[in-house]
């Protein structure tokens, strides 16, 4: 990187941290979380998911053209991998849907009613034999080639690690550009709903049977956070992030009683493991996001959706979390720049007072905005947003580790040590040295199992 580079991703960098963390900062960050609109900025939707070259390339082309934007996420879709597989959870672009078409996720009964005991007693080998053969479908397709399938699916997950990493040192090294995320985990009761058993299936069981519920989202909630943790940027200067689904079908008492309790301590591992979180308020989360107060100050972003009261939520939970958002979606896409410029100029006057806010969509940017619409809004951030040209942005130390996390646990695996010890009939040598790389691969394995659940 070049010192120039350098110089101006430790300035996006420090810019970003310090709203997030509600410290003084020289003007309001440019720093929306889902950036459709770059991404398929210069390529179509297809070629984002299916060429990481093109996907990359119109992402510098992005920067080339609205160098103010201060951070830009990574795609975490690489479709070949969903291929090999047969996933049937995403419907994709130029496969399944027009190659302009946005990806869309297929919701489905993948859990019965009847399979909680099977999810609490043992996760890995519910997810290996009861919701994967679901989900994959070329698992369906006969030993010789769902085997294969397997293997391929690995040598895959390779080639995505290595494209994120090549991807990620090119946008800072080349531009400059740090990531608004890294990493990512659902809330347990999400979990649950999305992939598991669906909207109508969970909403059915949280009154058949609620202590099953409750009983698969605590056991779901260090799951959770070791995914989190295993897929974060080990260096934590980017935040985790994390959708949030169901919030805006429930009633205060129900998500107090099933959502809350889980995701605040899933939340509380990752905030003790020296992470930061980026949490999208997807929905209407008005009559629930007080509960924020119950986590340490500074420690998530809280990105307000179109339909949540952004001024609302600055005035409940403003001086506790950095809030993000503010510019409905349809204004990108139906509006005017001189609309986006007045509505810029309200959000940096009622919102930016005080530090801890991050201009922004709600949630993302969508891809079919109008280029100058987008111009506007960094036009306007540069004429409103300034709070103190004399501040220098530099990035800010990570948190700190705590020695201990209560609930974490040990990493759960399919087959422990001890179990494969007694397969070899005992070692001869340094156990240690045969034990820690098999236990190490075991613990990643089963982390890979849960991002099918995303």
């Amino acid at each position: 990187m070049s010192v120039d580079m350098k110089e101006i991703y430790e300035q996006r960098l420090g810019r970003y941290q310090a709203a997030i963390a509600l410290e003084p900062v020289d003007r309001i960050p440019i720093a929306i979380g889902s950036n459709n609109f770059a991404e398929s900025y210069t390529a179509s939707n297809q070629e984002v998911i299916y060429d990481p070259q093109k996907w990359l390339q119109s992402e510098m082309d992005f920067i080339r053209d609205f160098p103010e934007f201060d951070v830009l996420r990574n795609n975490r879709f690489w479709a070949p991998i969903y291929d090999v597989l047969g996933v049937k959870t995403y419907k994709f672009p130029g496969r399944d849907l027009a190659p302009h078409v946005a990806i869309q996720f297929s919701e489905a009964e993948n859990m019965l009613a009847d399979e909680y005991d099977v999810l609490i007693a043992n996760p890995g080998q519910f997810m290996m034999e009861k919701f994967l053969p679901r989900v994959f479908g070329e698992m369906d397709k006969g030993s010789t080639r769902s085997h294969f399938a397997f293997l391929k699916a690995g040598m895959a997950q390779g080639m995505f690690a290595e494209i994120m990493r090549n991807r990620s040192i090119q946008l800072q090294n080349q531009c400059g550009m740090p990531q608004p995320m890294t990493g990512a985990f659902l809330a347990p009761f999400d979990l649950l709903g999305d992939v598991l058993r669906g909207l109508t299936g969970i909403l059915r069981d949280i009154r058949r049977q609620p202590d099953k519920v409750l009983e698969a989202c605590d056991i779901l909630a260090p799951i959770m956070a070791r995914h989190a943790i295993a897929t974060a940027d080990p260096l934590r200067r980017y935040p985790i992030f994390v959708p949030t689904h169901k919030p805006t079908f429930m009633s205060p008492k129900q998500f107090d009683t099933f959502y809350w309790p889980s995701f605040k301590k899933t939340m509380e591992m990752i905030i003790a493991a020296g992470h930061k979180i980026r949490l999208y308020m997807e929905g209407d989360w008005g009559k629930h996001w007080h509960h924020m107060l119950e986590l340490p100050k500074g420690s998530v972003v809280c990105d307000i959706d179109d339909q949540g009261d952004i001024f609302k939520a600055k005035a409940d939970i403003g001086h506790h979390m950095c809030i993000a958002g503010g510019i409905p979606s349809q204004m990108f896409i139906l509006g005017t720049p001189e609309e986006i410029d007045a509505r810029v100029k309200i959000l940096c006057e009622r919102l930016g007072a005080g530090g801890g806010y991050m201009m922004g969509g709600g949630c993302y940017l969508p891809v079919n905005s109008k280029p100058e619409n987008v111009r506007s809004m960094v036009d306007a951030v540069m004429k409103y947003g300034w709070y103190d040209k004399n501040i220098k942005p530099r990035p800010l130390p990570p948190l700190p580790v705590s020695s201990e996390i209560p609930g974490l646990g040990q990493q759960q695996v399919l087959t422990p040590w001890e179990v494969k010890k007694a397969d070899l009939g005992g070692v001869t040598g340094d156990e240690a040295l045969i034990s820690k790389p098999w236990e190490t691969i075991e613990g990643m394995a089963f982390n890979w199992l849960w991002s099918w659940a995303f």
